[in-house]
């Protein structure tokens, strides 16, 4: 078996990636060019680029695709709702006088935004924007105000709705049937993202947990770092609280409690999550129609862009498969030493590497495709396993010198933090995020438990 074809094609989109040229044009145009190579030196037979045209009418008629615009729809009108500086100003003033009290508001407004909104880059410049200036005001070092920014910021990859645990849940369905598929089984389970939504829901709150407990230490055991703030604006009434933390919990539950209560699929609890929305905008006075437009163009721009790279990748995958990729692929993780545990961790570190130079939805439609069918055959869950890519992108995305949380962060820094802060703020969280993944190899139980239990 001649490896060489399918590793070029795979290094030469990850040059010319990173080289700058645009994501979707770079799969769909090097894999193209590939082909016409490898059919000149007859190392491909162009019959594999016959399946395109039905491919992209799977991609068109594809249900749970709905779900992106619809998603990015409901995070981006939250987005303009001035949701986050109310849910900040509010719980930074419940926490008072107690040291740290801004930093546990800081992650709990994170998880709130995360489970409204879903989208990474959005939670960690507003964020960034609304609360890092108020921590250094306030005699917070800035190293571990801007950790905590940047890893609550990234709860949007895991916690439910989140855009790439719909992505995800597409990819590892067909990857799953595929993969049964290939084991003789001709009445496939499937899993959705559904599953996937209700299997991260405890490893995204066991992340959390994680956070105010490293939090509550360093409040504990160096509290200079975190002082008390002298001045809380004064106590929080019980409707003041209400008023602002009833509306995204709402949210939350209409979108997340239709699903695990059966009543809605993903795409369906979208849509009730995008009118949502626009009710909580209206209810703070933040629905306008120059919004409305603003957020639907938005809209328009994020969601064309993650339908022509997913076009992009259905020629590289094409191309890849012509080339004998799969069966190089099989090959090499079949036979790793430590058989299905060492496969879990080769893919694993091959796809943090992957996230410092491609964001989660080229990695999602490029790499899952090629992993999946062969790490399921082997017998691994996929709830498990889309939570674990989950988890490792957030880690990775955390990571220096190259972590897109840490570029999005300090391009909304004041000029006095330095990037030397930011990259020792995010190393306690790295820590904890791969803490995170340990546990969940461990017992794969805490994805899939809940999961079991909704649906039996």
């Amino acid at each position: 078996m001649n490896l060489w074809p399918p590793l070029l094609l795979f290094l030469s989109v990850i040059v010319v990636l990173m080289a700058g040229y645009p994501v979707a044009f770079t799969l769909g145009g090097v894999a193209l060019l590939f082909a016409w190579l490898s059919t000149a030196l007859g190392l491909f037979d162009p019959v594999f680029l016959d399946a395109l045209p039905s491919r992209l009418y799977g991609i068109m008629t594809n249900q749970t695709l709905l779900a992106v615009p619809l998603f990015v729809f409901m995070g981006v009108m939250l987005e303009r709702s001035r949701l986050a500086e109310e849910l900040l100003e509010t719980m930074g003033r419940l926490f008072g006088r107690r040291p740290g009290g801004l930093a546990f508001a800081v992650v709990i407004v994170g998880m709130l935004l995360a489970a409204s909104t879903g989208i990474v880059g959005a939670t960690v410049v507003t964020m960034g924007l609304l609360s890092l200036p108020t921590m250094l005001k306030r005699g917070y070092d800035p190293a571990l105000s801007c950790g905590t920014i940047c890893a609550s910021g990234t709860l949007g990859q895991i916690i439910p709705p989140s855009i790439i645990l719909v992505l995800l849940g597409d990819v590892l369905s067909s990857a799953y049937q595929q993969a049964q598929l290939d084991q003789g089984v001709f009445s496939p389970d499937t899993v959705s993202v559904g599953d996937l939504f209700i299997g991260a829901v405890i490893p995204g709150l066991l992340l959390v947990g994680l956070y105010l407990l490293y939090l509550m230490g360093v409040s504990i055991w160096r509290p200079a770092r975190m002082p008390r703030d002298p001045d809380d604006g004064g106590a929080v009434g019980t409707g003041q609280m209400l008023r602002v933390l009833l509306p995204p919990l709402l949210l939350m539950v209409a979108v997340l409690g239709s699903i695990m209560a059966g009543m809605a699929t993903p795409t369906e609890a979208a849509s009730v999550g995008a009118v949502g929305a626009m009710l909580l905008a209206a209810v703070n006075r933040q629905f306008t129609l120059d919004r409305l437009r603003d957020v639907m163009r938005t809209t328009v721009r994020v969601s064309s862009m993650v339908f022509m790279i997913l076009i992009g990748a259905a020629l590289f995958s094409l191309t890849f498969r012509g080339l004998g990729g799969d069966d190089a692929v099989h090959e090499v993780l079949t036979h790793l030493p430590g058989g299905v545990f060492g496969a879990v961790v080769v893919v694993m570190a091959v796809m943090f590497v992957l996230g410092f130079v491609l964001d989660f939805i080229e990695i999602t439609f490029v790499v899952v495709p090629i992993v999946g069918p062969v790490l399921l055959t082997l017998g691994l869950d996929p709830v498990w396993l889309g939570i674990m890519i989950a988890i490792n992108l957030q880690t990775s995305f955390l990571t220096p010198p190259f972590g897109f949380a840490l570029f999005y962060l300090r391009g909304v820094a004041p000029p006095e933090v330095r990037t030397a802060d930011i990259y020792r703020g995010v190393a306690p969280y790295i820590v904890i995020q791969l803490l995170t993944l340990a546990l969940l190899a461990a017992w794969p139980r805490l994805a899939t438990w809940l999961p079991d239990l909704v649906y039996q």
